[in-house]
């Protein structure tokens, strides 16, 4: 039968006992890591959050509470009494090696059966049995690490935009649905039939109205929530530092955003980060990396050769630059010497998998080209593409020719598979950078109209307005998008202020009036009652904790993850409900096996 604490008090974590507590006793409480016997001595490696402690059961001073040590297996509960002392063993790679409890009393506050998985950092397990068995697997110090490390960052973010004179306010969970963009989580009312709430995209119409009401600074540690198809850094439910500031614009948002940035990752990492951050166009960002989040930790940006093949004859490149594309080359170091046959054919697969039709290339030797394509050209044309490459011998130079948005996708992964193969992403090293002026419209062909890029309430460029009545594809946004490393931490934008201004973006989108009012009546209303300029920005905490603690999926740093196909695997969410709850909420299921 387990046993209770009965008066019986912790004294120190695990892992925080000092030199200063040996030969005093100390009450210790946790799991039993590893049991090993060595004759009359029974040592246990007792572990909780803070890290491991030995425990020392000695037959000749309590041969009963000895017997009782020998019951112990792994996971075990259990609390010990006895007094510290220094190793005769010193254990270096321990952070508790230098000190072990020699047991005066033990309670078994819980027994164990055989865990599933085993309880260390480095598993073998598969990620369907971890999260099967997640409350095993947040067990093992390296994600109980992360999740602390996590609770670092958001007290930081509360600690310094405090400081920075932001409000944490709370926003509804239980909104209107306003379908732009990803589709929405809905929940069906009880009290109106046939109504549904919607789980919020993001707080954005309730921080804006926030700004109206004259708060002047909120933030807000953010569930959002969005129904789509999943990735390894997606989640259907996420979490957003959110932020909106009246008064301000551009600059004024990056500054205070860089300065978060700086302290989070001095306090927690020790990193000193310099700002201001370097700030690219979004055209510039395309034009040098073919990203809108590129990674600036190496080279090989790309190099514009279409002026110089237009005429060419080589069909491929001709072609592409005919019906309006470009030809666009990386000029990969060193790689023509490197790289066999069969891996330069890989990268051509890669440039395939991104919607190229293939890639062509020229490795550089000394007095000599080996290429796919160069008989083709003139030996003028050549030698201006290796001039504007700056090519020397043992480079490799690789071509993708195709519509401007192909090429830049496909250069722009293509570049990170060459550094992942040269190990040039080096993840000591953080490269942040501002990603601005987005394009605010993007041309749906499928529904024969303009769609905002980021939403509708973001601000175009001021020299841009008049662009909006005579070609909506050239108008920039005062948008802004924090990047480290190629992955995007977060997001934002100058808001649009002006009741005019935000009609005809409406317009532009296809929204009629009435529709505009039926979907956001309760904003525009708002902003007929006097409007401060006011931008913001959401930092994805997820991202950014997976960043720092250097994992590669977010599953890592969420404590209760969801799978790719937004279920839960230790809950077995989502799941049928009694038919007592639909009728309530006047829901009739249809059978999705009989409609097929």
């Amino acid at each position: 039968m387990a046993e209770n604490l009965a008066g019986l008090k912790r004294t120190h974590m695990c892992g925080e006992v000092t030199g200063s507590d040996v030969g005093h006793e100390v009450v210790v409480m946790g799991w039993v890591q590893k049991r090993r016997e060595l004759g009359r001595l029974i040592f246990v490696d007792l572990r909780d959050r803070t890290g491991l402690l030995q425990i020392v059961f000695k037959s000749e001073l309590d041969s009963e509470l000895h017997n009782k040590a020998l019951q112990l297996r792994n996971e075990y509960v259990i609390a010990v009494r006895g007094v510290l002392q220094v190793r005769e063993d010193i254990n270096p790679n321990m952070k508790t090696g230098e000190w072990e409890v020699i047991a005066r009393e033990l309670r078994i506050l819980s027994r164990a059966e055989t865990p599933p998985i085993h309880i260390e950092d480095i598993v073998d397990t598969s990620e369907a049995t971890r999260l099967r068995y997640r409350f095993l697997d947040l067990r093992r110090p390296a994600m109980q690490k992360n999740l602390m490390l996590r609770h670092k960052v958001a007290k930081i973010a509360r600690d310094y935009f405090d400081e920075q004179g932001f409000l944490e306010i709370e926003t509804p969970v239980l909104i209107k649905s306003t379908p732009e963009g990803a589709r929405d989580y809905l929940v069906p009312s009880r009290v109106f039939p046939g109504r549904f709430f919607a789980l919020p995209q993001s707080p954005q119409l309730f921080k804006q109205i926030l700004m109206v009401s004259g708060f002047d600074r909120y933030m807000q540690i953010a569930k959002c929530f969005r129904d789509e198809d999943l990735r390894a850094d997606r989640q259907p439910e996420f979490t957003q530092i959110d932020l909106e500031m009246s008064f301000v614009d551009v600059p004024d948002v990056l500054t205070v955003c860089e300065g978060f940035i700086k302290r989070v990752f001095g306090e927690v990492l020790g990193v000193d980060v310099q700002i201001p951050f370097q700030r690219m166009t979004y055209a510039e960002a395309m034009e040098r990396f073919g990203s809108d989040k590129p990674d600036t930790r190496f080279g090989f940006e790309l190099t514009d050769v279409t002026e110089i093949v237009k005429n060419s004859g080589f069909k491929v490149f001709a072609d592409a630059v005919e019906r309006g594309g470009s030809v666009r080359a990386i000029n990969a170091k060193g790689c023509g010497a490197k790289f066999s046959r069969k891996e330069i054919d890989a990268l051509t697969e890669v440039t395939r998998t991104y919607g190229a039709k293939g890639m062509a290339w020229i490795a550089v030797e000394d007095g000599n080209l080996r290429s796919s394509f160069t008989k083709f050209l003139t030996e003028d044309e050549i030698n201006r593409i290796l001039d504007k490459v700056q090519a020397e011998p043992g480079d490799l130079v690789c071509f993708v020719a195709d519509a401007n948005e192909i090429v830049f996708e496909a250069l722009g992964h293509l570049r990170l598979e060459i550094a992942r193969k040269l190990d040039l992403l080096d993840e000591n090293k953080y490269n942040f950078l501002w990603v601005t002026e987005f394009p605010l419209f993007e041309y749906d062909s499928e529904e024969e109209r303009w769609v905002a890029i980021h939403h509708p309430f973001t601000s175009p460029m001021d020299e841009d307005i008049p662009l909006l009545e005579t070609d909506p594809g050239k108008v920039r946004s005062k948008s802004y998008d924090i990047v480290l490393n190629g992955v995007e931490l977060g997001g934002g934008s100058i808001r649009i202020h002006d009741q005019e201004l935000q009609r005809k973006l409406f317009k532009l989108i296809g929204l009629s009036d009435q529709e505009a009012q039926e979907r956001f009546g309760f904003l525009l209303e708002a902003f007929r009652y006097g409007t401060p300029p006011h931008g913001g920005l959401a930092f994805g905490l997820d991202r950014l904790v997976m960043l720092m603690v250097k994992c590669e999926s977010l599953r890592d740093v969420i404590a209760f993850p969801k799978v790719q196909n937004s279920s839960c695997l230790m809950t077995g969410a989502p799941d049928f409900v009694d038919e007592k709850q639909l009728k309530e909420l006047h829901i009739q299921t249809v059978d999705a096996e009989n409609e097929k």
